[in-house]
């Protein structure tokens, strides 16, 4: 589904200011690095945008930080779950402090998941 030309203009401004834990693991993800799968980085589908996105695997990574602990934004975070996955989309999250203190963990699950996905 496109997203509407304000999402795009967004997602552009958001891939110039990544989080500390969101540069981390795109300093991993991004050219292949992860076992030659690409991942786009604060990517447009349909009226949302994931911080992560695996074309191939269908599957989104979400970057949890602070502001996923606010008032009401863990109904929006299941809504908008819930809509990724009748895009057929699968989304997976990872609290902001996992990349800091477990960057190995979090890419070996995501190295077995893009490669079970893309099958």
């Amino acid at each position: 589904m496109p997203s509407e030309p304000i999402i795009y203009q967004r997602a552009a401004k958001m891939r110039r200011a990544l989080t500390p834990p969101e540069a981390r693991l795109w300093a991993c993800l991004k050219g292949g690095k992860l076992g030659g799968f690409k991942f786009r980085r604060q990517h447009p589908i349909g009226p949302y945008i994931l911080d992560f996105y695996c074309a191939a695997a269908r599957l989104g990574v979400e970057v949890d930080g602070a502001v996923h602990e606010q008032d009401g934004q863990a109904a929006h975070d299941m809504r908008r779950t819930a809509w990724l996955a009748d895009q057929k989309i699968d989304v997976v999250r990872f609290p902001a402090l996992s990349i800091r203190d477990g960057l190995d963990d979090v890419l070996t699950f995501l190295a077995g998941e893009v490669r079970a996905r893309s099958r």
